[in-house]
C-alpha cells in the first residue's frame, strides 16, 4: 500500500537538494531502514517511529521493518506550465499520480543563487504554483461540462451528481481557490477523487531556510506558516543545506551536529512525519520473534481492510483480530503479559483500528 508525496517547487528553491538529502540519508541508515530507488527521481524512506524499536526489543524480534513513504522529485515548474511551458505537461502528469504535494518554498537569500522571478517572495511563489494547478483543473473540468450536461438531461443519475460536483468546483476555481476547499459530503468523496484534480491534493509547505534559521525559522518562513494555517495545510521549516551535511554523518556524529545547531532531530524526520500526518495515516504493528513490522493505513480503517494491507487473503477470510494497545504491550512486557492481564482483545469486522495497535489476524484460507 504505497503513499506518494510529490516534491514540487520553482527552479532554484532547493527542491532537488532536499530530495538528494532524503535519498542520501535513507541510504546511510542502518540495514533495517533501507532506501529503495525505484526510478532516478523516486525514493522510499522509512517513517521514523520509536515505538517500533521498543516493540522489537520486547519481542526480541530478529528484524525491524518500518512503514514507508514514497517521495517523488517532480520536474521543476515555471509560470505557464498549465499551457505546456517548460516541462509543464510532465510536471502536471506526475502530480496526478501522487497523494499529496510537498511544496518547497525558498525562504533564504543568496546572491549566488538566482531566483526565477527575480526576488525572494515565498507567498508569490506559492501563488504561482497554485495558480498553474488551478488553471489546469479549470481547463479539465470545463471540457467535461457539455458531455455531463447531455447525460444529465437524459436522466443519468450519476451524471447529474457529477455535474453538480463539477459546477461547484468550477465556482471555486474561477474565484481563485483550489479544488481541495470544495465543501462535499462523505458520500461524494469517491466521485470527487475520480475527477483527478491537481489542486485537490493536500499540501505540505517546506520552508527551505538558511542554516542559521533552521531551529527558529525566519520572517519568510513565518509568512508561509501563517498562510498554511489559513488553508488548514501544514508547514515545516528545514534547511536543505544542513540536511545534505547530516546525510554524510554517522548516527553518533549526527546527534552531536544537531545539538550544536540547537536542533532536536533532523528536519527530514519532521518532514517525513508531517507528510504521514498530512495524508491522515496511522500505523499498526505486527510483532513476533521473526520480525517487528509497521503497517500503514488510513485513519478510520476497519480491521478486515487493515488485514488486507498484509495480504488480500487476510481480508477475504477475516475471522477476528487479536489486538493489544501499544501502551499495554509495553507496560506488560509483551503479548504474554498482556494476555494474562486481560488486555488482549478479540476484535471483529466492525472494529476501527487505532494508531499503535499490535495485531494478529485470524482468517480462513
Amino acid at each position: 500500500m504505497g503513499f506518494k508525496c510529490g516534491i514540487v517547487g520553482l527552479p532554484n528553491v532547493g527542491k532537488s537538494t532536499l530530495f538528494n538529502a532524503l535519498t542520501e540519508t535513507a541510504a546511510a541508515q542502518a540495514a533495517n531502514y533501507p532506501f529503495c530507488t525505484i526510478e532516478p527521481n523516486v525514493g522510499e524512506v522509512a517513517v521514523p517511529d520509536p515505538r517500533l524499536e521498543k516493540l522489537a526489543a520486547i519481542a526480541k524480534s530478529g528484524q525491524i521493518i518500518p512503514t514507508r513513504l514514497t517521495f517523488v522529485d517532480i520536474a521543476g515548474l515555471v509560470r505557464g506550465a498549465s499551457k505546456g511551458e517548460g516541462l509543464g505537461n510532465q510536471f502536471l502528469a506526475n502530480i496526478r499520480e501522487v497523494d499529496a504535494i510537498a511544496h518547497v518554498v525558498r525562504c533564504f537569500e543568496d546572491s549566488d543563487i538566482t531566483h526565477v522571478e527575480g526576488k525572494i517572495a515565498p507567498l508569490a511563489d506559492i501563488e504561482t504554483i497554485e495558480t498553474e494547478l488551478m488553471l489546469a483543473d479549470l481547463d479539465s473540468l470545463e471540457k467535461r461540462v457539455d458531455n455531463l450536461t447531455k447525460k444529465a438531461k437524459g436522466n443519468d443519475k450519476d451524471a447529474k451528481e457529477q455535474l453538480d460536483l463539477v459546477n461547484r468546483t468550477l465556482v471555486l476555481l474561477r474565484d481563485g481557490k483550489p479544488a481541495r476547499l470544495v465543501e462535499r459530503k462523505a458520500e461524494e468523496e469517491r466521485a470527487f477523487s475520480m475527477l483527478g484534480l491537481l489542486s485537490s491534493k493536500p499540501v505540505l509547505y517546506v520552508c527551505n531556510v538558511e542554516e542559521g534559521s533552521a531551529a527558529t525559522g525566519n520572517a519568510f518562513s513565518k509568512a508561509v506558516e501563517e498562510q498554511a494555517a489559513k488553508e488548514d495545510a501544514v508547514a515545516v521549516v528545514i534547511s536543505a543545506k544542513i540536511e545534505s551535511e547530516i546525510a554524510t554523518l554517522s548516527r553518533e556524529e549526527r546527534v552531536d551536529f544537531l545539538e550544536t545547531l540547537g536542533l532536536e532531530e533532523a528536519g527530514l524526520d519532521r518532514l517525513i512525519r508531517a507528510g504521514y500526518r498530512l495524508l491522515d495515516l496511522i500505523t499498526y504493528f505486527t510483532v513476533g520473534p521473526k520480525e517487528a513490522r509497521a503497517w500503514t493505513i488510513h485513519r478510520g480503517t476497519k480491521a478486515p481492510a487493515a488485514a488486507g494491507v498484509i495480504h488480500t487473503d487476510f481480508e477475504k477470510g477475516f475471522i477476528r483480530a487479536e489486538t493489544i494497545a501499544y501502551d499495554d504491550y509495553v507496560a506488560l512486557g509483551g503479548e504474554a503479559g498482556a494476555r494474562d492481564a486481560g488486555k488482549l482483545r478479540l476484535e471483529g469486522k466492525d472494529y476501527t483500528v487505532a494508531d499503535g495497535d499490535v495485531m494478529h489476524f485470524r482468517f480462513n484460507t
